[in-house]
């Protein structure tokens, strides 16, 4: 086994990271989506961010409860192992690890390239969009693996550099839009008919991925002071804060154009708010700053990404558990994991190009990565709602109720994810279970 890791992060960190993790690419990358598999209906895609969020709270709020009463290595994996015991607390390691922590990463690295290309005229599928993805993964990486705590603090700066433009546009697009009547002509005008159910359930899916990241923050407990009062404050107070500043924004952008223009522009959308908001100097460093933006988003993922073997190894379990749980004398990060983050998110990148930015490679085994995870992510949240009735200490309230409301929330997820996606889901599902059978036999192999 190798020596612990260091109690490094204090509150503030814990929330910035919370907060940080969460708000970046997803709003200014999937409000767009929201927008447009509504139809330009203002009023649903506002519900759909507000159901989003307040699943992402709930389930939040039952992991805080969870977080004041274990502490190991990785928060999410701790609980499963406390509810269900070390094998199933092993399996959604291996889940983290090797597809929901890189799969988010990879994606979060192409999205901040994404941006970088829309400012320069770029093709956001082309050579140099994915050479920018490649060096933004790779520079991640790096900061983490050699500095974690300078990590922590950009973590933190960047947090308040992105609530710059997304305050901003809240303010100023909310006002702008109520002075020229483009708020009420937004909320008043529908741009295509859609079939309700199927448009909310499509666009609620949309924004898991700008909501998702929160459970990442679990995976730095053990490096947290006071983790046991500190990790769930985070979890409450900044989930709350990103599904109202969330909220908030949207209803900022419906101030600066129509919402047919939004639709139509693509990505070139979110500029085009800025620029009608701030002028076309304003609207061009506030973008710049929405790139920060994704690059804190960035960080705060591969901070869990790098850990992610090592939380496995950390339990004596999986391959090369010496190797894997050897962390370095002068950075005191598991140096190794680390690697192997970075080699997954590799990986996964090259598949999100080739499923989804290009002529399909994979036929029928192409799925969206940045969405179709949640599916298996809340599976596997519910056993662990489900086991909190045992705790007999707690009150009925945080024992029954909370449980049995984030399970519906994460049923509702769930359900929404195979509506909105099809037989997607079985491509995923198959490639899940692939990837998950060689930890079956890896489960106990160490060296």
């Amino acid at each position: 086994m190798g020596q612990e890791l260091q109690k490094r992060y204090g509150l503030f960190v814990a929330i910035a990271m919370v907060v940080g993790i969460v708000i970046g690419s997803g709003v200014f990358f999937k409000a767009e989506k929201v927008l447009t598999v509504t139809g330009g209906n203002l009023s649903l895609g506002i519900l759909a961010w507000i159901i989003g969020g307040s699943i992402m709270i709930t389930c939040a709020y039952t992991f805080s409860i969870l977080a004041t009463r274990h502490e190991q290595v990785n928060g999410v994996v701790d609980y499963a192992e406390a509810a269900l015991g070390s094998s199933y607390g092993y399996y959604v390691g291996w889940f983290m690890a090797f597809i929901y922590y890189p799969t988010l990463v990879s994606v979060l690295a192409w999205v901040s390239a994404r941006y970088t290309a829309v400012l320069f005229g770029w093709s956001i599928t082309g050579g140099e969009c994915m050479t920018i993805a490649g060096f933004f993964l790779v520079a991640s990486y790096t900061l983490n693996a050699l500095s974690p705590v300078l990590a922590g603090k950009f973590q933190v700066s960047t947090t308040v550099i992105k609530l710059i433009p997304l305050a901003l546009m809240a303010l100023v697009g909310t006002i702008l839009g109520l002075n020229n009547g483009m708020i009420v002509q937004n909320f008043t005008t529908i741009v295509t008919e859609v079939q309700t159910w199927q448009a909310l359930f499509t666009a609620v899916v949309a924004t898991s991925f700008a909501y998702e990241g929160w459970i990442i923050a679990t995976s730095i407990n053990a490096e947290l002071q006071d983790s046991k009062k500190n990790l769930p404050r985070a979890l409450v107070v900044g989930t709350f804060t990103v599904m109202v500043v969330y909220i908030l924004y949207y209803l900022g952008l419906s101030g600066t154009v129509s919402n047919e223009i939004l639709m139509t522009s693509g990505e070139e959308g979110v500029r085009l708010a800025f620029t009608v908001a701030f002028t076309n100097i304003g609207g061009t460093l506030l973008f710049i700053v929405v790139i920060i933006s994704c690059l804190g988003t960035l960080n705060g993922l591969m901070l869990g990404c790098v850990r992610g073997i090592y939380s496995i190894a950390a339990r004596n379990q999986g391959p090369a558990v010496r190797m894997f749980t050897q962390i370095d004398a002068v950075t005191n990060m598991p140096t190794n994991s680390a690697i192997f983050g970075l080699l997954l998110s590799a990986f996964w990148l090259v598949y999100f190009y080739g499923a989804n930015l290009t002529d399909p490679w994979f036929g029928f085994f192409c799925f969206d990565p940045s969405e179709l995870p949640i599916v298996t992510l809340y599976a596997m949240y519910l056993p662990i709602f489900f086991m909190m009735h045992k705790e007999k200490d707690l009150s009925v309230f945080k024992r029954l109720v909370l449980p049995l409301l984030a399970s519906i929330g994460s049923l509702f997820m769930i359900y929404a994810a195979c509506f909105a996606h099809g037989m997607a889901v079985v491509a995923y599902l198959i490639i899940f279970a692939v990837i998950m059978l060689p930890g079956v036999f890896l489960k106990s192999v160490s060296h």
